[in-house]
């Protein structure tokens, strides 16, 4: 007798949008944990600091038809002085990194979101490894640097390519690619 091998399944969207509940809250920063405290070793225990105090919180949610399954990726943000905005602790899963739509989806509405909010200038402090991600998305690099022992990019997005997003709580789609 033969068996294949079962395929996970994975949803066919993720809704991408600010954090609007407590559960969503709750997960966001259980994936930040998860993903620089437990994975990468930046910080030990928690990654919590004061900017969570008033960052919002944006995140990425599988859906299983109208019902959000799980938590896959977060990003906050916040505007540190009028007009300037940052993103900050974008973070993806580790079972849903391949899936190129997450991260960028979150970027965008990141950036869009702040845009529709006053913004005239969106920074990021960006992994090496992500450079890229970003520069595809059109942010270009301002200056590099050590931060948490790592190296850095710190990035500023081209906001002629995120238009406002006015409807941030229902923020944008993910769809990930077809495989040929």
């Amino acid at each position: 007798m033969m068996f294949e091998p079962i395929i996970p399944f994975r949803t066919s969207e993720y809704q991408i949008k600010f954090a609007t509940s407590n559960w969503e809250r709750r997960e966001a920063h259980a994936l930040r944990r998860a993903v620089f405290c437990e994975e990468q070793k930046i910080f030990e225990g928690d990654d919590r600091d004061a900017i969570d105090d008033h960052a919002i919180p944006i995140v990425a949610l599988s859906m299983l038809g109208v019902v959000a399954d799980q938590l896959v990726g977060t990003v906050r943000i916040h505007e540190a002085e009028p007009g300037v905005w940052w993103g900050s602790r974008l973070a993806v899963h580790e079972d849903f990194r391949k899936i190129g739509a997450l991260g960028a989806t979150l970027i965008k509405l990141a950036v869009s979101s702040a845009n529709a909010m006053g913004c005239h200038r969106f920074l990021a402090n960006v992994q090496v490894q992500n450079g890229l991600l970003f520069r595809r998305l059109h942010w270009d690099v301002i200056e590099e640097f050590e931060i948490y022992g790592k190296p850095h990019l710190r990035m500023q997005a081209d906001l002629a390519f995120y238009p406002p997003c006015v409807t941030p709580e229902t923020g944008f789609v993910a769809l990930p690619k077809k495989a040929a």
